[in-house]
């Protein structure tokens, strides 16, 4: 069976790392890919250069506090855009405030979690997100995107 393929747009180094080391520990065959802004994850996602051969993701871990192009930007392009709709968009972020809450949604993300700032907790969640989305839910085929 081939990995499960995520995208972490995710600008802070620490974060990339526990994530990095939460989904090793994890018993789901995956392979992640970094970007660091939200312009390097749309050019990702619509494979611009550097990313012509980027792999389309099963999966994006989306921070919304990110340098060039914000998390609420990105996820407005990828929702809009008929080819990356599809993709599960999960908010992964330090923020709790109801307004961004609200508007995520609102741009049909498909999860909003508030990152732990405690680092048990933290690896804690992403294996949570692991177990759940990459073993319980089902997701689109790569193959027949809507």
């Amino acid at each position: 069976m081939s990995p499960i393929e995520i995208l972490l747009v995710e600008d802070n180094p620490g974060d990339v790392r526990l994530t990095q080391e939460a989904l090793k520990e994890g018993k789901v065959n995956n392979a992640l890919n970094v970007v660091e802004d939200g312009l390097e994850a749309m050019n990702y996602l619509q494979r611009k250069a550097p990313y012509e051969n980027a792999t389309r993701p099963d999966m994006i871990l989306l921070d919304l506090n990110l340098p060039k192009m914000n998390g609420r930007e990105v996820l407005a392009e990828i929702k809009a855009d008929e080819d990356l709709k599809s993709i599960p968009v999960i908010i992964l972020t330090t923020s709790d405030a109801e307004e961004d809450i609200v508007k995520t949604y609102s741009l049909h993300a498909n999860c909003y979690i508030r990152k732990p700032v405690d680092l048990s907790q933290f690896i804690k969640v992403i294996k949570i997100i692991e177990e759940f989305w990459l073993t319980i839910v089902k997701l689109p085929s790569i193959e027949n995107p809507l």
